[in-house]
């Protein structure tokens, strides 16, 4: 079972910055952090839990969700098993929870969140 732990999160200002963290571990026999391709999600309250960002296992293609382009950036780094999500210029709307998410041929594994809050 794939173990994912996120951290970074906190209270910032409008405008400020964040960089997340999703240290994975205990991965499938055989297999490395490469062979995953990983996320970032989001939920608010009261929303559905929607797709921020994803980087593939080969080639680190990104895909974003629009409200978030041109403003954070995924990245890993399969050395230290670590996928990254650099925040800049936050808004108030991006105030929610946020989960790292690990994908291995179809099976999903999941962070517990860290909360991110973007007010002045």
């Amino acid at each position: 079972q794939v173990q994912l732990v996120e951290s970074g999160g906190g209270l910032v200002q409008p405008g400020g910055s964040l960089r997340l963290s999703c240290a994975a571990s205990r991965f499938t026999s055989g297999f490395t952090f490469s062979s995953y391709a990983m996320s970032w999600y989001r939920q608010a309250p009261g929303k559905e839990r929607e797709l921020v960002a994803e980087i593939t296992r080969v080639g680190g293609n990104t895909n974003y969700a629009d409200s978030v382009k041109g403003r954070f950036t995924i990245s890993r780094d399969d050395a230290k098993n670590t996928v990254f999500l650099q925040m800049n210029g936050l808004k108030p709307e991006d105030t929610a929870v946020y989960y790292c998410k690990a994908l291995w041929y179809g099976v999903q594994y999941w962070g517990q969140g860290t909360q991110v809050t973007v007010s002045s």
